[in-house]
């Protein structure tokens, strides 16, 4: 049965959190320094405690949120929960969409996600720094500065293209790949380019920093607000206010433009990827442009799930399906592959 309920009791809250690099020793100052090799240098990282927003109650996000800084970049990073990584990632809105499925697998798991630069929690940048090559950057330095190894990454929309290119650049920690709604190539196509196209546009992007039509519609029973009370959508709602909601339009146009980015997804796919454990979740009412068919060609042996009458955000859609299917995938494909402590 699904909850329909979203806020977490209190004890199951404390028992959730956990501070962002719990696993890597930082000295007095935060600063952490990960073992480094000739091919992946040491990286210096910076990480302290967010404070908590005053629209963002502890019943609505039951973890705690830490400014990450790397690389010149600065993003918040989620973590809760302990054992094997399952690291999450979108790129447009912001980590709120994954909450359902982080509280049903951080007893099993050491859940970790991340807001794109300019989104949700993570601080403003100029319109030039929203890139998805940033975005990506970010996932890879998450990646080395937090020493994640052994991880399962669960990508979703925009997510795809920059977790999965992140993930090319560090293919010796990734045991395995979800692909939820999302993409992993160069857009092509009339529909698809020119679906890009209008909602990267700048009368579209301003219209909605005027109107709140998209975060409206993300927190609709259309988006992710299908179980959710009226609370954790005016909660998901705040999260792209002042200004981030260009961050998402920023986001869309560049995805048109970065084919360098596409052209490292389809030499990792063809080589270090090929064989990897791969899975694909969508919802049954949100696949117009036959992404699950493509993955398909990609990964002839993956395994694909429908989720009945989902939409663009499946893990919201039926919580406990998806989150059931993950922790069932990681155990049949990839625990077979991680090395015994």
């Amino acid at each position: 049965m699904q909850m329909k309920s979203s806020a977490a009791s209190p004890g199951a809250s404390s028992r959730r959190q956990a501070d962002v690099g719990q696993n890597v020793s930082p000295d007095r100052c935060g600063v952490v320094l990960t073992k480094g090799t000739p091919a992946n240098p040491v990286l210096a990282t910076h990480i302290m405690r967010l404070p908590r927003p005053s629209w963002l109650p502890e019943s609505q996000w039951p973890f705690q949120t830490s400014l990450f800084e790397a690389s010149g970049l600065s993003v918040a990073v989620t973590e809760a929960g302990k054992g094997p990584v399952l690291l999450f990632v979108h790129t447009g809105q912001w980590s709120f969409i994954w909450r359902e499925v982080m509280i049903r697998l951080s007893a099993q798991f050491r859940c970790i996600c991340l807001d794109a630069p300019g989104t949700g929690q993570s601080p403003r940048v100029p319109s030039s720094e929203i890139t998805l090559e940033n975005s990506s950057r970010a996932v890879e330095a998450v990646i080395r500065g937090l020493d994640l190894e052994d991880i399962a990454l669960v990508v979703h929309d925009l997510g795809g293209p920059a977790g999965i290119a992140a993930a090319a650049r560090t293919p010796e920690r990734i045991r395995g790949i979800a692909a939820v709604n999302t993409f992993g190539w160069r857009p092509s196509g009339g529909k698809f380019r020119g679906m890009l196209s209008v909602v990267g546009s700048a009368f579209v992007r301003e219209f909605d920093v005027l109107t709140e039509f998209l975060p409206k519609l993300s927190a609709s029973a259309f988006g992710i607000g299908r179980h959710l009370d009226e609370q954790s959508r005016n909660v998901f709602r705040a999260g792209m206010k002042q200004g981030r909601v260009r961050a998402f339009h920023y986001y869309i146009k560049d995805a048109l433009n970065c084919d360098s980015l596409y052209a490292e997804l389809a030499k990792a796919f063809a080589g270090t990827f090929r064989g990897l454990p791969f899975i694909t979740i969508f919802g049954e009412r949100n696949d117009p442009l036959g992404f699950q068919l493509r993955w398909k060609e990609l990964f002839p042996h993956a395994r694909q799930v429908v989720i009945t009458k989902g939409n663009h955000y499946p893990m919201c859609d039926d919580p406990d399906l998806v989150a059931n299917t993950i922790r069932a995938w990681h155990l049949d494909s990839l625990m077979p592959m991680i090395p015994r402590q």
